[in-house]
């Protein structure tokens, strides 16, 4: 049969190759024994090709890495073991068509070659994310070619829908195709582990686990994403692209093993669609009712955190799930003070994701009647159309800090009175004009201050330019914020 064989979750411990272990692997013999399964799994099927994504590869914010020449090479030289080396062909074919496909329903795609690895500034070779499991296969089965994938750090249903157009690709070319899913689960189950002990680990293991073997795709896009970031984990994002492949299939998983003695967690699991009455895989579910759940449920969790918040930072928030969900803005809440009603001000709403910059657009002076049409109309600036990110999705939301700034009038100032701490500062040369707010993260001193001003304004340091500060109040959250 061709299409898609069979679906695997695996970990990428290099200690448990022997070359690398040198006898450590032993403590995860039930890992290892798990592995042989999977591999003799794998040449009882003989595909055409294995399809693995992984996080080690070539990695981008806004696409997926997708390894485009004749074959691929790598080695163990980082582990100590550079007698462990691989090289196998890449289905040129399929990877064209996976690229094809996404590119055509708006997912961003980056082919890595020989000659364009140089370019990106980023190595051509197989990574140890593919390695691991391939070390195992390759001693049971090497007649297959390879697509190799590394995931971006694009929204999660994006990245389950590039999994759709994964196995879409392997139906129209009519291969013959595992998936493996590579990642390791938290990093942080024990305190002797390579990070921080984290409870947050070994609830995250349990509870992925469990969505995975009782088929609940919906659970797993539904994780809370503050235990996820405390869990300090590499394969939930190659999963949203394994249950992608599996799009419109109830399924069930089964563990093959766990570990988790070395500080990470190591799952091996297969992942089984379920059958018709005739034996063939039967798609029974509404291949659009998975999507729906998931930013049905994103909405009401992000409501029901946004309650909690300050009223500035709660009308960001919503304002910005609204233009997200019905193309248009939200009117003013009920929930807006008399000052946001009244007052008008220079807003900036700034989005970080996971500690990072996703998004910060604002105003220096008022252009709406109100602070609360500044806040809702910058909001969906920062989220949608900073030119700098692509637009917010739904599933985001929950992923974001927001935080309001709303400006006092700046006033003419001179170097001597700048405090970055204190002061936000414009800087302005004919027509240009760049602002800094104040406070921010690695912004410690005035030259600093007035470098990166300068920059994003394009004013040369050694041109003529004014200088103005001014005071913000920032709200960041709570509802006494």
């Amino acid at each position: 049969m061709n299409g898609m064989c069979a679906y695997y979750a695996l970990p990428h411990p290099p200690l448990l190759i022997p070359e690398i272990g040198r006898g450590e692997e032993a403590a995860i013999r039930e890992t290892t024994e798990a592995m042989e399964q999977v591999s003799d799994e794998i040449a009882a099927i003989k595909p055409d090709t294995i399809i693995l994504i992984t996080p080690h590869g070539p990695m981008f914010q806004d696409a997926v890495a997708l390894s485009s020449d004749n074959e691929i090479r790598g080695s163990m030289i980082r582990f100590r073991a550079p007698q462990v080396r691989f090289r196998t062909d890449i289905d040129l074919a399929l990877t064209k068509r996976i690229i094809s496909l996404a590119e055509e329903n708006g997912i961003n795609t980056v082919e890595i070659s020989g000659k364009s690895a140089e370019r990106y500034g980023v190595p051509f070779e197989l990574d140890h994310g593919a390695m691991v499991p391939l070390y195992f296969i390759n001693r049971k089965f090497t007649d297959y070619k390879l697509v190799h994938i590394t995931y971006g750090l694009l929204p999660k249903t994006q990245l389950y829908k590039f999994g759709k157009y994964i196995r879409r690709a392997v139906e129209e070319t009519g291969k013959r195709a595992v998936f493996i899913a590579s990642g390791d689960l938290s990093h942080r189950l024990t305190k002797d582990g390579p990070y921080d002990y984290n409870p947050s680990g070994e609830i995250f293991d349990r509870d992925i686990r469990m969505f995975l073997e009782n088929g609940d795709a919906v659970g797993v896009f539904a994780m809370d994403p503050k235990l996820v970031e405390e869990a300090g984990e590499c394969a939930l994002r190659s999963y949203y692209v394994l249950l992608g492949t599996l799009d419109g299939y109830k399924f069930r998983g089964e563990t093959l093993s766990y570990q988790g003695n070395f500080g990470v967690g190591y799952l091996i699991m297969r992942l089984i669609p379920e059958k018709d009455s005739s034996g063939k895989e039967g798609e029974t579910l509404n291949k659009e009712d998975l999507l729906e759940q998931i930013n049905s449920n994103a909405s009401r969790e992000f409501l029901k955190r946004m309650k909690d918040k300050n009223p500035f930072v709660r009308l960001a928030g919503e304002s910005l799930m609204h233009y997200i969900i019905h193309g248009e803005y939200i009117k003013i809440p009920s929930y807006a003070t008399r000052e946001m009603r009244e007052q008008r001000r220079g807003v900036f709403v700034s989005l970080k994701k996971y500690g990072e910059l996703r998004g910060c657009i604002g105003t220096i002076q008022p252009v709406t009647s109100n602070l609360a049409e500044e806040i809702i109309r910058n909001a969906v600036e920062a989220g949608i159309r900073d030119p700098r990110f692509m637009p917010l999705t739904m599933d985001e939301l929950n992923e974001l800090d927001i935080s309001v700034d709303v400006l006092a009038p700046p006033e003419k100032a001179d170097r001597s009175q700048l405090d970055p701490k204190n002061y936000g500062v414009i800087v302005r040369s004919g027509y240009r004009t760049g602002l800094l707010l104040p406070n921010l993260e690695g912004v410690n001193t005035v030259e600093e201050q007035l470098r990166i001003a300068l920059h994003k304004a394009g004013i040369s340091p050694d041109s003529p330019y004014t200088i103005e500060r001014f005071k913000v109040i920032r709200y960041t959250g709570d509802k006494d914020d």
